[in-house]
């Protein structure tokens, strides 16, 4: 029996087949912002983030102005799946990390409907 592939911060999570990407930032180190596309009225937000490395990494997003903190693990990866549905959720925007050089992470931003 075939053990799964080890989770890394190279390859950005991916969505399902149901969701359609809007935006994917491959591994970066410390801090960085990316833009992500419009999607539909009504879509909501997906955003994906897989970190690796000790520390604690805050993401912002704009215009929806949510943000949250990720708390990376050393010696291994996590990924977490946020999905936002508010005002403004459809709007081309743009996402920001803070954090420190001991933490890589990547993101994928999607839309559902």
């Amino acid at each position: 029996m075939k053990s799964p592939p080890e989770l890394t911060v190279k390859s950005p999570p991916e969505l399902d087949d149901t969701e359609t990407l809007a935006g994917r930032q491959g591994e970066t180190r410390g801090g960085g912002t990316f833009e992500f596309l419009e999607g539909r009225k009504g879509d909501a937000l997906i955003v994906a983030v897989r970190c690796q490395g000790k520390g604690e990494i805050k993401v912002s997003v704009r215009p929806v102005k949510v943000g949250f903190p990720l708390e990376c693990a050393d010696g291994e990866a996590s990924t977490i799946y946020n999905e936002v549905r508010v005002a403004g959720a459809e709007k081309k925007g743009t996402v920001s990390v803070h954090g420190p050089s001991s933490v890589r992470w990547s993101m994928t931003i999607g839309r559902s409907a």
